[in-house]
């Protein structure tokens, strides 16, 4: 019987935090849409005029028609449409405007045959787009009883096949109404555009110091087309008076440039797989995009060919990646089953399942006419939710890449470190002599040093004291010499150090403060008794070679430790200091 763990304190404290916050996002968020719908019910009048219209289309005619059941044939390049209604004689006339939803096509709007706005046929007859979304009308204060009557000429191919409601609304209250009855996607708009820029900027300023930051890049940067397009789409751009054709660009522009980050993201899962036939439709994928980009981009800004034409290739190429994706995620949880690509696999299928919804609403209300569904911004909570799971997913990556390189870091650290002293070993000095060989005229000095009395501290006061005794050896060599090269410990009661000078005057003023600390160490450690031999051998024109500049140094080492000898008698004294080499 296997027993269960109790879970620990730890983890119970970790859950209790998620749920903290997971409740304290919900009601932020209930709290936030409460103070925008509080009062929508009383600012939310408005007029529906969607019955008794005659509609004419290429010459056909329609007589007392409902908008709500009206259906047609796809609207195309050239079709013209009239549309005719007389308001009631109680109407209240004050203060009102004439809402249409159009979608490219440009439009007269006429009262009584007099025409009192315009839209999009200059832009139309310099084949220029027109652009879709809200178009407020300022109605006269005395269209009751009058007829209204709007003319269309479509810009685009199978442009529309139903026409949306047209209401009339307060003007005080209108910018009103569009904020809250889209509410949803101004929220998540927002978010993923304010979030994607401050992120971006950051990202910017950390990539100056470690390219590890370019994957958060892709996904501020696919967070800030996403958010745009939210906003364009939903048509809450429309608050701050912009044109339509200005959204619609904006629109087209985010949506085409979206999937680049998103598919330069997947590079590194690509490239796990280690698969070339992967990493082939990979290369293909990414060359289409960059191409289609460049090139629907290039055709509508010359106006031959509008993005109103060519986003349903674009829609299809985005599907593309998704399902791509999507399989990537997949095979490489196969191979890995980590926590990371589990995250981005959700995430995924979240965005993919958002997107087919949304794309599946577009063509039933487009070329059928059939609003599936009323909810709005499906496609931005399921990029939300992408995008939480890229940053987890980022976070947990960043994180495991971070401790696999402190490990690194530590072996080698640990593979050219001495373990006693904590400077630089055998190892790591034969390297940096290799390094050396193969500068060309480099100007350098090389130090050997030998400790006097290691074995004789060893047998008297034990290893301990001698380890004392070599840690402090290496101090007082690595303050005089390691700022201008290297000290390594060469073992036992050897040391070496590589300066890059050949300068006599700094050479001895290297040995002034390497005796001047010998001096200070023993003043310091009375019962240290620190002595050390030492001799040098500098580079010249006639010899570069630095094994040879190694043993004359060496050599010159030994001869000052014989004459420490001599001088002691035949035996080293405990209280000597260095003596200069001859």
């Amino acid at each position: 019987m296997k027993i269960r763990k109790k879970p620990t304190r730890k983890t119970v404290i970790k859950a209790a935090l998620i749920v903290y916050a997971l409740f304290s996002v919900y009601f932020t968020a209930r709290f936030i849409d409460g103070l925008f719908s509080s009062e929508y019910s009383a600012i939310s009048r408005y007029l529906t005029l969607n019955d008794a219209w005659d509609i004419t289309i290429n010459g056909d005619v329609w007589q007392n028609v409902s908008l709500d059941t009206f259906r047609f044939a796809p609207a195309n390049k050239g079709d013209t449409i009239t549309m005719e209604r007389t308001f009631a004689a109680d109407t209240d006339c004050t203060g009102h405007a004439l809402v249409l939803q159009i979608k490219q096509a440009a439009v007269t709007v006429l009262i009584d045959g007099e025409a009192i706005h315009q839209y999009g046929w200059d832009r139309m007859e310099r084949n220029k787009t027109v652009g879709s979304g809200y178009l407020p009308v300022d109605l006269p204060d005395n269209y009751a009883s009058k007829t209204l009557t709007l003319q269309y000429t479509v810009t685009e191919d199978k442009a529309f096949s139903h026409f949306e409601p047209i209401r009339i609304y307060e003007w005080k209250n209108f910018y009103r109404i569009i904020l809250t009855e889209n509410r949803i996607p101004l929220f998540l708009g927002c978010f993923l555009t304010i979030f994607g820029l401050v992120t971006c900027c950051i990202t910017f300023l950390a990539m100056l110091f470690s390219t590890k930051f370019s994957r958060i890049l892709c996904i501020s940067l696919f967070s800030v087309c996403i958010g745009l397009w939210t906003l364009c789409y939903y048509n809450v751009l429309v608050i701050f008076s912009m044109p339509l054709y200005t959204i619609s660009l904006l629109e087209y522009l985010t949506l085409y440039l979206a999937p680049i980050p998103l598919v330069i993201y997947m590079r590194e899962d690509v490239l796990a797989l280690n698969r070339p036939l992967i990493s082939t439709v990979y290369r293909a994928l990414l060359a289409v995009q960059l191409l289609a980009t460049s090139v629907f981009l290039g055709l509508h800004a010359v106006d031959l060919v509008h993005c109103a034409a060519t986003l349903k290739y674009m829609q299809i190429l985005i599907l593309c990646h998704l399902i791509f994706s999507v399989i990537i995620e997949f095979m490489n949880l196969r191979i890995s089953r980590q926590l990371i690509h589990r995250l981005f696999l959700i995430g995924m299928l979240v965005l993919s399942g958002c997107v087919g919804y949304d794309l599946v609403f577009y063509y039933f209300n487009r070329y059928l006419g059939v609003a599936i569904s009323s909810t709005k911004g499906i496609a931005s909570v399921g990029l939300v939710i992408f995008i939480a799971m890229l940053l987890i997913s980022f976070y947990l990556d960043i994180t495991q890449k971070m401790m696999q390189e402190k490990e690194r870091d530590f072996l080698i650290k640990s593979a050219y470190t001495d373990e006693l002293t904590q400077i630089h070993n055998r190892r790591y000095c034969m390297e940096y002599m290799s390094r050396v060989r193969e500068i060309e005229n480099l100007d350098y000095t090389v130090f050997c040093f030998d400790l006097n009395n290691l074995k004789t501290t060893n047998d008297t006061f034990g290893h301990a004291q001698g380890d004392i005794l070599i840690r402090s050896a290496a101090d007082v060599i690595v303050n005089a010499f390691e700022p201008h090269g290297i000290v390594a410990r060469m073992g036992g009661d050897e040391f070496i150090a590589i300066a890059e000078t050949n300068n006599s005057e700094e050479i001895s003023a290297m040995i002034g403060e390497f005796q001047d600390n010998i001096a200070q160490k023993n003043v310091e450690l009375p019962d240290l008794h620190l002595s050390i031999a030492f001799g040098y051998a500098s580079c010249s024109p006639k010899e570069y070679n630095i094994e040879k500049i190694y043993q004359i140094a060496d050599d010159r080492m030994y001869e000052n430790k014989q004459s420490m000898k001599k001088l002691s008698g035949g035996a080293l004294a405990r209280g000597n200091a260095a003596n200069s080499p001859a």
